[in-house]
């Protein structure tokens, strides 16, 4: 259960500092977390991410096997986005500010920053002990 809440932060630490890259080069994606209650809408909105991405991005995927497959594995990379881009739609702490195609290229930049923002922090977790 620890590790479970580590790894929710971590996923919360990997989204607002993808916020701060991504207000540094322009790009329309912006997390809130100046106050608590910011930070815990935050982290609310990052568990809404993780449990789009477990049910609806696994979904996607399935269903967009052909096309991942033709372009080895990098149509992933879209579905992480418009995954996001959902996530994102429902302001809970992080939203995407641009509407159209500049709104998908910023979930797309995001959702790449995030995924190694996140995969980087995560290598600083202990193993996970087999007792």
């Amino acid at each position: 259960m620890k590790r479970l809440l580590l790894k929710w932060v971590i996923l919360g630490v990997a989204v607002y500092a993808t916020s701060l890259i991504t207000q540094a080069l322009k790009i329309g994606f912006r997390a809130q977390a100046g106050t608590l209650s910011e930070v815990i809408v935050l982290l609310i909105g990052v568990a809404a991410l993780a449990l789009l991405n477990a049910t609806m991005g696994k979904i996607l995927k399935v269903l967009t096997f052909p096309i991942s497959c033709l372009t080895l594995g990098l149509f992933g990379l879209v579905v992480n986005a418009i995954v996001l881009w959902f996530a994102a739609s429902l302001e809970l702490g992080f939203r995407i500010t641009k509407s159209g195609v500049e709104g998908f290229v910023a979930a797309f930049v995001a959702s790449v920053l995030i995924s190694m923002i996140n995969g980087a922090l995560q290598t600083a977790l202990p193993d996970k002990k087999d007792d």
